[in-house]
């Protein structure tokens, strides 16, 4: 069965930083895109950061480029999220999910979600 945990989510200062963690199991992560999404009160699910199976990363959003970094290990069957010189406006529910191979910044081309881990950047 295949399941994603996602970790690494807390309260966090503004300035500071986070590594989030996807960890895969019931399957091979090696040919699945993995997509970080993240979902603020009240607000639509939006796509932050995307990595392929071939490692081709793709940034959704403007506002985190030069703050956040995805990148996978196939051989720990993770992927991460690396958030650096966190904003209030970063906080929110954090998601990772998967389709084969290649990437997709619409929410609904993932098929499978894990639940979730919250951030929340305030001083």
């Amino acid at each position: 069965q295949l399941r994603l945990v996602e970790s690494g989510g807390g309260l966090v200062q503004p300035g500071g930083s986070l590594r989030l963690s996807c960890a895969a199991s019931g399957f091979e992560l090696e040919t699945y895109a993995i997509g970080w999404f993240r979902q603020a009160p009240g607000a639509e699910r939006e796509g932050v950061s995307c990595i392929s199976s071939v490692d081709v990363k793709t940034m959704f959003l403007d506002s985190v480029k030069g703050r956040f970094t995805i990148s996978r290990d196939n051989d720990k069957n993770t992927a991460y999220l690396q958030m650096n010189n966190l904003k209030p406006e970063d906080s929110a529910v954090y998601f990772c999910a998967v389709r084969r191979l290649t990437c997709a910044g619409d929410a609904r081309r993932f098929k499978d979600w894990g639940q979730g881990t919250q951030v929340t950047v305030s001083s």
